[in-house]
């Protein structure tokens, strides 16, 4: 049976529309406009069990909206959807205890108590064996090398060992999907590696299912091998992501800060972004990368330079309107 399944999933979000002011206010009262939305549409997908998947897409592409209706938290308008063959939405006691979520700008911790505090306190709600809780406690205490901080109040912690406490919190009673929503925002780099390799552990050690938003492009290539990609409530991608990243994502975003007020010169492939006299941010294509990046710092007096994945919603919009054969990158494009 697969963990995932939707078909023809759809969700419209009828919002009542109101001209600005008082005037508008009272004319609303006797003469109503409503506007619908689509957030998500006509959205097929089958996940099978171990599987790490990732799902990306710009800014109000639907991702989120996806991800609340696989748990149940908003009801699709319609469609199929199947979540370990339950009905999300009827949040059945039997198949939220086989789940997760953890999103990066929402915490499920109580600030003012401990870690330890708040792990006895999750081990009450799901009613997890006394054996199993410690083994796991211990499992992910030591993963994550966060034994010193079980007995620091939450609020004490930085935002990477909240999100640590999160992860634990959030696998403590062995549920067999996790959702992640931006589960390295606002992190640092050696932070979102550690989360990187946590999860990694977990998929393979534990067999579970994990899908996961993000923005930042290395969690999706470092963690996931299969990358669903959506764009205004519907998936224009479904397959590997090297193979999606080496056909769609073609430019690095190079970033130059000088050392003094500097007159640059864009070189040869390069797209400008953003210029000043002390910094310049451009596109420039792979191939040829390395080699502007070596003549910038032979004719440059910098401070900084640094080399990054072009912005996803770049490969999205990519992706969307290049209508690629799907028999021909082993994935779909509408």
């Amino acid at each position: 049976m697969s963990v995932i399944y939707t078909k023809n999933l759809n969700k419209v979000f009828h919002s009542f529309e109101k001209e600005p002011g008082l005037k508008g206010s009272i004319k609303s009262l006797f003469n109503r406009k409503f506007m619908d939305k689509v957030a998500v549409k006509d959205f097929d997908l089958t996940i099978e069990p171990g599987e790490c998947v990732g799902l990306i897409g710009s800014n109000g592409a639907g991702k989120t909206t996806l991800v609340k209706m696989l748990t149940g938290i908003i009801a699709p308008t319609s469609g199929e959807i199947s979540v370990l063959g339950y009905y999300p939405n009827k949040l059945e006691n039997e198949l939220k205890k086989q789940y997760a979520i953890v999103m990066g700008q929402k915490s499920q911790l109580f600030f003012e108590l401990t870690a330890n505090d708040t792990f006895q306190l999750f081990k009450e709600l799901y009613s997890i064996p006394s054996e199993v809780y410690k083994k796991n406690v211990a499992y992910f205490v030591e993963l994550f090398d966060v034994e010193k901080l079980l007995n620091m109040q939450v609020r004490t912690l930085s935002l990477g060992e909240r999100m640590k406490m999160e992860l634990i919190v959030a696998l403590l009673h062995n549920p067999s999907v996790l959702f992640l929503d931006e589960p390295t925002i606002g992190l640092d780099a050696v932070a979102q590696r550690q989360i990187r390799t946590f999860l990694s552990e977990v998929n393979k050690t534990k067999g579970t299912t994990i899908i996961l938003t993000s923005h930042y492009m290395e969690d999706v290539r470092r963690l996931c091998p299969r990358s669903v990609v959506v764009s205004d409530g519907e998936k224009v991608y479904d397959g590997t992501t090297d193979k999606l990243f080496g056909t769609y994502q073609n430019n690095k975003k190079i970033t130059v800060v000088f050392e003094n007020e500097t007159e640059f010169i864009t070189p040869e492939h390069a797209v400008i972004l953003e210029q000043s006299p002390h910094k310049v941010i451009f596109n420039v294509e792979k191939a040829h990368s390395s080699q502007v990046i070596s003549e910038i710092t032979q004719n440059y007096s910098l401070a900084d330079i640094s080399a990054e994945e072009e912005d996803i919603g770049d490969v999205v919009e990519r992706i969307y309107t290049q209508h690629i054969d799907t028999q021909g990158i082993g994935g779909v494009v509408r």
